[in-house]
């Protein structure tokens, strides 16, 4: 049987929407991070060293990493669905974006994920000034003029035709969902790209999405 290790509030949700959309009956593990550190909980080793989700179990397979997983399961499951025939202009695009999602679009995400609680971690008081300057400079210096380069380039590829491989919804889609919708709730993302803001309106409407969310319980990032 399949199964997919979920962690609350993370990549593995779209692995859950991937399934959905495939129609793939699979079982659902569920993890929850700890409320102050956010971190997963060290049951998580024990499927995968590294300790993280998304991680999938499919008889003798464990495979981490959401691009692997994605590939995978519609290779494994897909029947042809969610993925440009091989040896062709579109299926390299569709290799490009699985890729790109966790290569280039998370890192400055991360950073300002990182530049922010600089900010705001406890620290005393003398101190706070220096690292609230860090932090300031670090953001404005690099962080925020990659993620304005990044998902200014992603705004306008999704402007050509709505989905990131030709003019039809795929797989890559779901892999660019986590880093569009981290970019619009955690780095003030609303309103700038509205070619974004469609894409994540329609793939919000969708009804695997949505039992995807029913699954998976809880999701922050549309908060």
């Amino acid at each position: 049987m399949l199964t997919v290790h979920h962690l609350n509030n993370s990549r593995s949700q779209r692995v859950l929407w991937l399934l959905e959309e495939l129609g793939v009956p699979y079982e659902l593990r569920r993890y929850e991070r700890d409320p102050k550190t956010m971190l997963a909980p060290p049951e998580l080793r024990q499927v995968h060293p590294l300790g993280k989700s998304p991680v999938v179990t499919d008889g003798d397979l464990t495979l981490a990493e959401s691009g692997a997983i994605i590939e995978y399961l519609v290779e494994r499951y897909g029947q042809g669905r969610l993925v440009p025939p091989r040896d062709t202009p579109e299926r390299l695009r569709w290799t490009y974006w699985l890729h790109y999602a966790e290569g280039s679009a998370m890192p400055p995400l991360l950073l300002k994920l990182v530049a922010l609680r600089i900010a705001s971690a406890p620290m005393p008081f003398f101190v706070r000034p220096i690292a609230r300057k860090i932090s300031g400079t670090l953001q404005s210096s690099f962080v925020d003029p990659q993620l304005k380069l990044h998902f200014g380039y992603v705004n306008d590829a999704l402007a050509k035709t709505g989905w990131f491989v030709g003019d039809s919804f795929s797989a890559a889609d779901i892999q660019m969902s986590f880093p569009l919708e981290a970019a619009t709730a955690r780095a003030d993302g609303r309103g700038q790209w509205p070619a974004i803001d469609d894409f994540l309106k329609r793939i919000h409407a969708r009804d695997a999405y949505q039992r995807a969310l029913v699954r998976g319980g809880p999701y922050e990032l549309l908060s």
